[in-house]
Formats: structure tokens, sequence, C-alpha cells
């Protein structure tokens, strides 16, 4: 199949920049935050280079990696696209605090 492409699944943060730009973790008004799952589309532009690297999804928001996983080309359509991948990085603190999510209450 001519249009078939490697497909990684993304758990991610949502992030948004404080006054200074630097990216902090996008919280509720009860201050706590979610995880969420996205997937590279067939239109995706951009490379994923590591956790913690920025994307944008077709929203428009963007949302720090924490982890990634391949997934079999028949599976893919049960996770979100995202639209592309950005140059930008959440500081190692910012994946730390977000990673307690993976093993917690996710």
């Amino acid at each position: 199949m001519a249009d078939k492409y490697d497909v990684l699944r993304f758990i991610g943060v949502p992030v948004e920049q404080d006054g200074s730009g630097n990216y902090q973790i996008k919280r509720d008004a009860k201050n706590e935050f979610k995880l969420h799952e996205w997937r590279i589309g067939k239109h995706t532009k951009g490379k994923f280079r590591h956790v913690g690297q920025i994307f944008l999804t077709e929203n428009q928001m963007r949302v720090a990696i924490l982890a990634s996983f391949k997934v079999s080309f028949k599976k893919r359509h049960q996770y979100t696209p995202m639209a592309r991948f950005l140059s930008d990085d959440v500081s190692p603190e910012i994946v730390a605090e977000a990673s307690t999510k993976l093993t917690g209450d996710e």
C-alpha cells in the first residue's frame, strides 16, 4: 500500500506560555491537568525528536510530549491526529511533573 506511513502515538500534556515566554502546564480552575493522546497523521509536518518536544494539535493547542509508542497502521484511527511538530521544548521539570500522571491517575 503506497499510502502507508509509520504511526506513533503520543501521550502529552497541554501547555501554554507565561508572560516571560516560558512554557507551563495548562491547568483548569481547580489547578489540575489531564494527559491526552494524539498520533502522527498522514499530513503531520516535522519530525519527532524527543520527550519534552512540543507539537500543535489540529485546533492549534500546544502539547508537550511525555511518552511515545508505535501503533500499527490499521489501529491508527483509535487516536486523534496531530498537526505539526514544533522546535520548542518544555523544561525537564515540566516533563517530570506531568509524567507523574503517566503511572498515577491517567
